[in-house]
């Protein structure tokens, strides 16, 4: 029997990545797709609690969802699917999720439910801003599903794997997570009647210098593999807060 691997995104269920992605694991196993019925970049981890769900079949094994990508990972493995999934993608997402991106990132919290359900997971996305060419992206999400179905992953643990733009892709690194630069990403305009209003995310993306980390890799031209433990507590800090006399 075919493995059955479960493909949802943030960018929405019309996006050519998410259609790569489906095409090229189709010669791994089963596919079936659950994405929001629109774009939800950003969304992070929300689930949609206060208002019903609503389910539309776009074509064999293809279903939109009015929700977050959460949202679609957890009906999909408790409602659509008539048997638990054995893997779950995330992607190709229009733009990188490197560093501090992945706790706003729909696309990683895809993958993080996934996760979070026992499922094996990975989120996959195309560190570019407008020539997004799938293909090396695509076939690499087909090799590295077929490997973790051979190996598996560490327990509570997603890959977040981004793919530089470039089609000279050098092969692969293993990586630790970077650190984004914040700057000025609030941007004020005015509008024609003369009220503020405001843009998040105006500045140019800029990262800390840092090695191994998944910045470096993709502006080196390597795919970045970052593990991803869901289990964010911060152990190094022990010893210290202990001395604390609260």
């Amino acid at each position: 029997m075919k493995s059955l691997i479960l493909v949802s995104n943030d960018d929405g269920i019309h996006s050519e990545g998410i259609k790569a992605l489906a095409r090229a694991l189709k010669r791994v196993g089963d596919v079936f797709v659950v994405a929001p019925d629109r774009e939800r970049s950003a969304a992070s981890h929300s689930l949609t609690l206060h208002r019903p769900l609503r389910v539309e079949k776009h074509g064999p094994n293809v279903y939109a969802i009015d929700g977050t990508p959460t949202d679609c990972i957890n009906l999909a493995v408790n409602g659509i699917l008539k048997k638990r999934p054995d893997l779950v993608v995330s992607g190709i997402n229009k733009g990188g999720n490197l560093g501090d991106d992945v706790t706003y990132s729909g696309t990683v919290s895809a993958a993080m439910e996934g996760t979070l359900l026992g499922i094996p997971s990975f989120a996959i996305s195309l560190v570019s801003r407008d020539n997004f060419n799938f293909k090396i992206a695509a076939r690499f999400a087909a090799k590295l599903a077929r490997y973790i179905f051979k190996k598996g992953l560490p327990k509570d643990t997603l890959l977040n794997v981004n793919v530089p733009e470039d089609v000279n892709v050098k092969g692969y690194r293993i990586t630790k997570q970077g650190k984004r630069v914040y700057g000025d990403a609030v941007v004020e305009k005015i509008d024609p009647r003369g009220k503020k209003y405001y843009w998040i995310g105006g500045d140019i993306l800029r990262w800390e210098a840092g090695k191994d980390t998944d910045f470096e890799a993709t502006a080196n031209n390597f795919i970045s593999i970052t593990p991803v433990h869901l289990d964010m507590t911060n152990y190094a800090s022990f010893r210290e807060l202990h001395n604390w006399k609260i």
